[in-house]
């Protein structure tokens, strides 16, 4: 297996969640932490895809998306 320079391919960043203030309270479809949520699941598959790839070159352990 080959690996994958990080700086020609940084591992994702996680998204911010949104502020209390930034929902509405109002029960739009999507709430923002609907989205934020979606977010942060596709966020969590993509860093494992990613440190499936630097796994020989990167062993990072802040931040783990299994949280």
């Amino acid at each position: 297996m080959t690996s994958i320079p990080t700086d020609a391919d940084p591992r994702p960043a996680e998204p911010i969640e949104p502020d209390l203030n930034e929902c509405c309270g109002n029960g739009c479809c999507p709430c923002v932490f609907d989205i934020y949520a979606e977010e942060k699941r596709a966020w969590r598959d993509a860093v494992k895809e990613w440190d499936e790839r630097h796994r020989e070159t990167s062993p990072h352990t802040s931040g783990d998306p299994a949280q």
